[in-house]
């Protein structure tokens, strides 16, 4: 038997995405339309927390966290460009640009603004009926640098509201 006292469970599982950005006001080649082959770790843990496992043994099946937050990022984030809403020159840019997809982030699409958005406003809705909740996220933006958004306390007060990917694409208009 297995002391719970002692041991918290946890799962990682790694998505990837691909997606551009620009750091409004970067002091540096940061400020261009650029893009990234990101990676995404969620950490997962039991909503009761401990070492609650299901009858097979676990928190929750690995594809369904895969399932539930790729889903998100394909719709939102993949092959589109992140904007700060405060950046006009590049929301004004993107607009002119046909087909496009782009997100709109309520503050500059750092790495960490990333990983906070996914940790505080994304997961909390799309794995809320799994009984699990997201701990930490790490957003990759190269093979040696990530940023991480860990939750503190139990991540009541989150939830900023959620944005929507912008989709022009009138490519299959007959």
């Amino acid at each position: 038997m297995h002391d719970s006292a002692s041991t918290q469970l946890s799962l990682i599982r790694q998505l990837k995405f691909c997606a551009g950005h620009r750091l409004y006001r970067h002091e540096s080649k940061c400020a261009f339309f650029h893009g990234h082959n990101y990676r995404v770790d969620i950490e997962v843990v039991a909503a009761g927390g401990g070492s609650e496992v299901d009858s097979v043994g676990r928190i929750v099946d690995f594809s369904m966290i895969k399932q539930r937050i790729l889903a998100w990022l394909d719709a939102h984030w993949d092959h589109a460009f992140l904007i700060f809403e405060a950046d006009t020159s590049a929301l004004a840019a993107i607009r002119l640009v046909e087909p496009t997809k782009y997100f709109v982030m309520p503050y500059n699409p750092t790495a960490e603004n990333m990983a906070r958005y996914l940790l505080e406003a994304v997961a909390p809705g799309v794995l809320s009926d799994l009984g699990v909740v997201a701990r930490r996220v790490a957003v990759w933006e190269t093979d040696e640098s990530c940023a991480v958004a860990t939750l503190t306390g139990d991540g009541g007060g989150l939830h900023p509201p959620l944005a929507s990917a912008v989709v022009i694409d009138d490519r299959c208009d007959p």
